[in-house]
């Protein structure tokens, strides 16, 4: 384990929470939050944070291994299951520069957070201040001041992304169901 100065600019994303120890060997039973439990395999650097707190612990991968919709990990410096023990509850992040390349065609959810939302019709709908990951469907939470509006994060939904907004195409009475 070892600690590591981030950019302030770095983007953290949240791929999982460590539900339990796997064994007597350190190994860690992690529920994602990805819709590709094997991208686990992919980050050799993971970074490990308890629910709300700021500071976060990097952690090299040794070895990740997908068993249903649940992932089997094992760091560096945790091989015992009382260490392992320790980790239980804690949110496994990685930096959105260790996230791999999509194409032109794709985005990230995370990268819609922080753009002013705009309806097709030119209504105004607020910031994307939230991605909530609600069973299965993802949902957007966009509001300004006290209003807030949840938006399934549907591909169709969204009809444009650019720099600083997102425009949607929301189905009739979307928006006042909300309300």
């Amino acid at each position: 384990m070892t600690y590591e100065t981030i950019q302030e600019s770095e983007r953290f994303v949240l791929l999982g929470i460590v539900t339990k120890p796997h064994g007597i060997k350190g190994e860690l039973k992690v529920r994602p939050f990805t819709e590709h439990p094997e991208n686990f395999t992919r980050y050799s650097r993971m970074y490990l944070a308890g629910n709300g707190e700021s500071k976060k612990t990097l952690y090299t991968n040794v070895r990740a291994r997908v068993n249903g919709r649940t992932v089997i990990l094992r760091l560096e410096d945790c091989s015992t299951r009382e260490r392992a023990e320790q980790l239980v509850g804690m949110r496994i992040w990685v930096t959105s520069s260790d996230l791999p390349p999509i194409d032109d065609d794709h985005f990230y959810l995370h990268t819609l957070q922080g753009k002013h939302g705009w309806a097709v019709d030119g209504r105004y709908l607020g910031t994307v201040r939230a991605l909530l990951r609600a069973g299965g469907q993802d949902i957007l939470v966009i509001g300004e001041g006290d209003t807030e509006y949840l938006i399934p994060a549907v591909g169709k939904f969204i009809l444009t992304i650019e720099e600083d907004r997102v425009v949607f195409d929301l189905p009739p009475g979307l928006l006042e169901i909300n309300s």
